[in-house]
Parts: structure tokens; C-alpha cells; sequence
């Protein structure tokens, strides 16, 4: 059980993403709810109403006062589910708030499970996402107030999050979504990543117009832009970002082979330089792709956790039922498969044709696919 204490940030057990926090009979219930049912998540409640089964479910219990608590969820959380009411939330975050960029969403759930409110971070937290699935859950009354919303329009900050889309830089963020808000001439300028990025059943304001390439947009003109590649833009295309933010889709696959205990600073090394050349955006990469022989390889595994990418294998008879245009004997002799990149990027990434088809640096062969999302 945590104690709380005045004066101390208590010690706490982060295990998902999102911090549940009940302090009444009912809301207590709800917490439970949510967290059997909402992933990530990790639920709080005051020791008095122990059920017994706490430990087993992995619920933590509090005694004392729930401003006391809230300190050390902030640091730790990237949201925060209150079931308490909304004034009293307000007084106690109060203290508490940094940075738009950096508190996290905290969304507020009434006693009787009926509304659902987006209180702070509503888009770089992720609250008004938030509010949307715990309204859907608990089948209640989403409310969020945020001007993109309400006007249904792109909310910047988020714009392809659901996706797993990174922006390079928040430096343009608030100017870029003053433009939208305000109805200004906005660029979406798309040359890769998914499609359905429109959610709303309304049509997509008039002020904002999709574009396959700067070029094309620049004929037409625009305020701001939002544009959305893998690649790295040219010097004399940067201008487009005086007033623009640029996301990175998660589209590329790497199809990666190496001989065995190659260090993973090599395959860093060469999967860096191989993307530098083709002039593609390391944020861009989803996964890295090989051959089952290669699962516990330990350079590979060691890659894909620090850059938070997929991991992914095939055996050999599921790589040699792709086409590839340079089988190899010595390969299949080792291995099973008459080829393993480039099979394994094609395979992972869902392509018909590779960007590059193998390159072969040290002790790593590195093939590169591009998802065609359409």
C-alpha cells in the first residue's frame, strides 16, 4: 500500500501507460472497469475500498489525501483517468503543470460513468484520443472543447498519430495550427504513409487541400503545410517548413541478413549510411525484417529496441516463395533460403519491387522496401 505523506512524492509502480485514480465507492468500480478492459493501463484506489484481489489484478492502493498522488503519476505517465469531480481535479493539477509539450493528458470520468472529459494536453497529450475510447467503453458522453475539434478540422499536433506518424520538430506546431484554426490556406502535402487520415463524417474544410508534392502545391499556393514524407527534403525545398510541420510515416522495412555475433554498432552503422544514401528518414523505418535463423541475433534485436522498430523473421520456404532477381546457392546452402533481405523487406512490407534491392557492407546485406500504402 502507499502511504501518502505531505511533502513526499510517493514511490509507485509504473507498469502501462495510463494512470487510472478513484476515490469513491462508485468510482472505484468504474476504475476496475477500466482496468480490465482498457490496455496500458494501471488503476489506483484508496485502501478502504480493498476488494482483496488487488495484488492478483496488479491495482495499487493509497491512503491519505489523492493530491498527495498525483506528483509522482505526472512524472511518470503520459495520461492520467480521474474519476473525481472536475473542479476539484483543476485545484489539485494546478501546482502541477509544466508545459503543454510535456504534461501529460488527463482526462476526468464522473462518479456515475456518464461523461468523459478532455481537462488538459487535449492534443500533444493525447487527451482528447483518450476521452474518445474511454467514452466508447464506458458508453458515455465524450466532452472535449478544443477549437480543432469542435470545428472538426486537422488537429496538427496529432495529425497521424493513430498511424505511429513522428514529427521532426514541435518548433512549428502552434503557428501551424493557429493557420488551420483560423481558416488560413493550408498545403497537406502527402508523398508517402496511410491514406484515411480524415475521420470525421463531414467533408474536409475548403481551406485545406491535399497535394501529391511540393512542387504541386507550390503552384497553387498556400499559408502553412503539412507534409507528410520519408525522404529528406531537399535544401531548396525547406522553405515549404517556415510555416510547416514535417511528419515522418512509419513505411520503410528494412530486410536486414548478417553473419553471426555481428556487433550491433555495424548493423547501426550500416543500416544509417544505407539510409543517408537513399536519403530516406531514419524515423521513418517501421521494421526491420529477416530469417528465422536470425531471431535471438543479438546485434539485430539489440538495433530494433533502441530505435523502437519492428522485429520480424521468415522461415526459409516462406522467403523462397518471393521472386527475387539474385538467387543465391551459397546462401541456401547455409541458410535454406536463396536469399534472405530482400525476400524478408518484400514480404514485411507488403511491396511488389524493392527501393534497394541488396547492398552488401562488412558483415550485414541490407535490403530496403517502401510500404505502399494506397
Amino acid at each position: 500500500m502507499i502511504a501518502l505523506q505531505e511533502g513526499e512524492v510517493p514511490a509507485v509502480t509504473q507498469q502501462g501507460d495510463y494512470a487510472v485514480v478513484a476515490i469513491t465507492k462508485h468510482g472505484v468500480e468504474l476504475a476496475r472497469k477500466l482496468g480490465s478492459s482498457f490496455q496500458n493501463s494501471d488503476v489506483y484506489y484508496m485502501s478502504k475500498f480493498e476488494k482483496g484481489d488487488e495484488e492478483d489484478k496488479g491495482i495499487q492502493l493509497f491512503s491519505g489525501s489523492v493530491r498527495l498522488l498525483l506528483p509522482a503519476l505526472f512524472q511518470q505517465y503520459k495520461g492520467i483517468i480521474i474519476i473525481i469531480s472536475l473542479g476539484a481535479v483543476v485545484r489539485m493539477i494546478a501546482p502541477l503543470l509544466k508545459d503543454k509539450k510535456t504534461d501529460p493528458g488527463v482526462v476526468v470520468v464522473d462518479d456515475k460513468g456518464e461523461n468523459v472529459i478532455s481537462v488538459l494536453s487535449g492534443h500533444i497529450g493525447g487527451a482528447n484520443e483518450l476521452t474518445r475510447e474511454i467514452a466508447a467503453l464506458l458508453k458515455a458522453h465524450p466532452v472535449i472543447t478544443t477549437a480543432s475539434d469542435v470545428q472538426k478540422t486537422i488537429p496538427v499536433d496529432l495529425f497521424g498519430k493513430r498511424f505511429g506518424w513522428v514529427w521532426d520538430s514541435a518548433e512549428k506546431l502552434t503557428p501551424v495550427s493557429a493557420s488551420v484554426v483560423n481558416e488560413e490556406k493550408v498545403a497537406v502535402i502527402q508523398e508517402s504513409g496511410e491514406k484515411r487520415w480524415w475521420h470525421y463524417d463531414t467533408p474536409i474544410p475548403e481551406n485545406i487541400n491535399s497535394y501529391s508534392s511540393i512542387e504541386e502545391a507550390e503552384k497553387d499556393g498556400f499559408q502553412a503545410a503539412l507534409v507528410v514524407t520519408h525522404r529528406l527534403l531537399k535544401e531548396e525545398e525547406k522553405h515549404v517548413l517556415d510555416n510547416g510541420v514535417l511528419y515522418r510515416p512509419k513505411n520503410i522495412v528494412l530486410g536486414m541478413g548478417c553473419n553471426r555475433g555481428t556487433s550491433a554498432s555495424e548493423i547501426e552503422s550500416v543500416m544509417l549510411e544505407t539510409l543517408e544514401e537513399l536519403q530516406f528518414s531514419v524515423k521513418s523505418v517501421k521494421a526491420i525484417s529477416t530469417i528465422d535463423l536470425k531471431k535471438d541475433e543479438e546485434g539485430l534485436l539489440q538495433v530494433a529496441k533502441k530505435y523502437g522498430l519492428e522485429f520480424s523473421y521468415y522461415t526459409p520456404e516462406e522467403l523462397n516463395e518471393v521472386e527475387i532477381k539474385n538467387p543465391s546457392e551459397t546462401v541456401f546452402k547455409y541458410t535454406g533460403a536463396y536469399g534472405v533481405s530482400e525476400p524478408a523487406a518484400l514480404l514485411k512490407s507488403g511491396a511488389s519491387e524493392l527501393y534497394l534491392e541488396k547492398k552488401k557492407s562488412g558483415n550485414v546485406t541490407i535490403s530496403v522496401a517502401v510500404i505502399p500504402y494506397n
